[in-house]
Parts: structure tokens; sequence; C-alpha cells
């Protein structure tokens, strides 16, 4: 006589299956931004809805001075001075219990901590967050590449990744057949977005949020607003952020003229003062793996402006009501779609509703599942 799975839970008591440890590491980095608050993200939800589910502990090996207090998971603090401490502590501590998976930021700190580990038998996921084409720009990051895909990448239960693109370009720049899955950013939600009250009026402002790098392209940016603004007077630009690159932007901005119109903000923990007193989003990365900035500007209901880099943008940008992709240099098709949303700026709020629930399928409350599926799968 067969039974159901339900009767044989009836007749038989089975032990509640135990808890998966996941350590998460955190970068080595100064600042509290992108992929830190990701990973405080995710383990904060995983902690307050999956309890029963993971234990989950946070990896933190340099100090940040934006980093939230008390986090409800379990943050294990160590500072260590140079690679071979950096090593050392990465041994020690994942030797010190055992964890069902190790997950690491980007495919250089990977290596480092599987190599770290060699003789200790663990399950690691490497998390994508960035552009592996560009992350290999170096001899030392050539070398960490090498041995990811000649010893490493075969040790690794999957691959997590920010995009669909990103996971197929590593996938075909690895050769690798390592399973991958899809772990979107969550998009946090901010107090009064409703009350957000546009741009300057009688003027319609441009915004972009991000670190003042190469990478994030502002240089692009202020180069197309001066041409936009020989054709309209009455924009004006926001650049929010911090970096090394603030006073070669400042230079520009003063070199072009540009002083009374474009201002350098900062606002380091919340770009809400930003967002909600703009009225058009503009980004100009050169590459990206997702764009936590991108979303976050629909979350005020902002039509985006994005060059097409890779990766994150197009896979964000998936309907003209959310806004346009130009070409990845910018030059004049940025232009000419700043021209028109310039022109377009009172029409195209009849959208901002529609941006607002798009955006909500990457809230925290939906993206925290999709992490602890991938989650149970990788930590076989």
């Amino acid at each position: 006589m067969e039974l159901s799975a339900a009767k044989l839970g009836q007749k038989y008591a089975f032990p509640p299956s135990p808890r998966r440890k996941i350590l998460y590491i955190q970068p080595g980095t100064q600042s509290f931004a992108g992929i830190e608050r990701v990973v405080d993200t995710i383990c904060t939800n995983l902690t307050e809805k999956y309890s029963d589910d993971f234990e989950v502990e946070v990896l933190y090996t340099s100090s940040h001075h934006n980093r939230p207090a008390n986090p409800k998971y379990h943050a294990i603090d160590r500072r260590p001075q140079g690679r071979l401490q950096l090593m050392r502590t990465f041994r020690d501590v994942i030797k010190s219990k055992d964890y069902d998976l190790i997950v690491v930021p980007q495919i250089e700190p990977a290596v480092i901590a599987m190599v770290s580990c060699l003789g200790i038998r663990r399950n690691f996921a490497v998390h994508l967050h960035g552009n592996p084409k560009r992350e290999r720009s170096h001899v030392k990051a050539k070398i960490l590449f090498f041995l990811m895909r000649m010893f490493f990448l075969q040790r690794a239960s999957y691959v997590f990744g920010t995009s669909p693109r990103q996971l197929a370009s590593f996938r075909d720049m690895f050769a690798s057949k390592t399973p991958q899955c899809w772990v979107p950013n969550p998009v946090r939600r901010f107090d009064g977005v409703e009350a957000a009250s546009g741009g300057e009026p009688g003027c319609v402002t441009f915004v972009n949020v991000g670190r003042f790098s190469y990478q994030k392209g502002q240089d692009i940016l202020i180069q197309a607003f001066a041409e936009l603004f020989k054709q309209r007077n009455n924009a004006r630009l926001k650049i929010v952020g911090h970096g090394a690159g603030e006073q070669d932007l400042r230079n520009e901005i003063r070199r072009l003229g540009l002083d009374e119109v474009v201002a350098i903000e900062h606002h380091p923990d919340n770009p809400q003062p930003a967002l909600s007193t703009s009225d058009i989003y503009v980004s100009t990365s050169r590459w990206e793996g997702w764009s936590l900035a991108i979303c976050e500007a629909l979350r005020f209901g902002l039509p985006v402006i994005s060059t097409d880099c890779e990766f994150g943008p197009s896979d964000i940008l998936v309907d003209q009501r959310l806004g346009r992709l130009v070409d990845p240099e910018g030059g004049r098709s940025l232009v000419a779609a700043m021209v028109h949303y310039c022109d377009n700026a009172a029409a195209e709020k009849g959208n901002a509703e529609f941006r607002k629930t798009f955006i909500d399928q990457y809230s925290e409350e939906q993206v925290v599942d999709v992490h602890a599926t991938a989650l149970r799968a990788a930590a076989r």
C-alpha cells in the first residue's frame, strides 16, 4: 500500500531539517556602498524571514564608517593587515564552523578565499557583481582569473550573478559548466516617495547618482549636458556621489562654464533628497553589473536614460515607459534623448506609477525568496 506524503508524515515523525550554515564575505573596502549594502540587505532579510532555514554570518575584514549598527545577522569582525593575514583570516574563520556554503563577491576575492582553504571541504558560491571582462585589467587580476578558470571554478558549487547577460558572458568567458543562478539585487523602499516634488519650477532637472569614477562615466554626462544646455537653457544637472574623481569633475564643469547649472551633491547613505527633487535620471556608466541607482530612480517614478553598457541597464529598461537606452559612448544619441525628455518632462510624469509598480519585482521582500532558493541549491 502506498502512502501519500501527508500520511507518511503522520505515520513517522521526521526530525526537522537542520539549518544551513551560510557565510557571506564582505569586500575589504573602506566604503559601505553597492556590494556591501546588497550583502547587508540580503543577510538581514534572510535572518528575518528564513531564520528556521539558515544561520547567516557575515565576515567583515575592514572598517566602514557608515556601516549599519546592530545587524540582525551575526557579524564577524577581523582586521587583517596585508594579503597573508587576510588569507590566514579566511582560513581560520571558514575552518571554525562546518559551513554549508561560503558566498564570496567577485572573482579575485573568491580565488583568494578558495586558495586559503585548500584541504578544507567547503562549498563556495562566486557572486558576480561587476563586469569580469573589465575587472581582468592588471597583472594580479589576470593571474587570479587564470587560477579561477584552470583550478577553482570546478570547485565552486554555483555562480550567482546580478544580471542574466552578465552570467551569459561569464559562462562564455570561462567556458564554464558550473551551475548558475540569477539573484537580483534588492531595491530598497523610501519613505515619502509620493511627496517627491520634482525639479526646480520652470526647469528640467537631470540627475546622476554614483561613485565619481571612470566606470560611472560622469565625464560623458557633463559633455552631453554641455551640448544640451546650448539647445535648452532651462536644463539643470545634479551629480550626486563621492569619490576620488570629484575634483576632475569640478574642473570640467568650470572649464565648460556650467557652474551655475550643474551641481555636485553628496548624499552618501540616501539618494532620496536628490531623486525626489529631479525630473529625469541619467546613467552614463561605461560598465555595470546591474544598476541599483537606475532601480532606485524608477522607485521614484523617474524616467531613465542610460548608456547601453554591459551589463544591467538593458535587463532593467525593458519597456519604453521606463526609459531609453543610448549608445555606450553617449555622444549624439545621449544628447538627443536628453532633448526629448527635456521637451516631454511633464508628459512623462504620466508613466511614473508604472515605473514604481514595475520595480516592485525587485523589492527586498521579493528578492530574498530568490536568494533563499539559490542558497538551498548551492549548499548541497
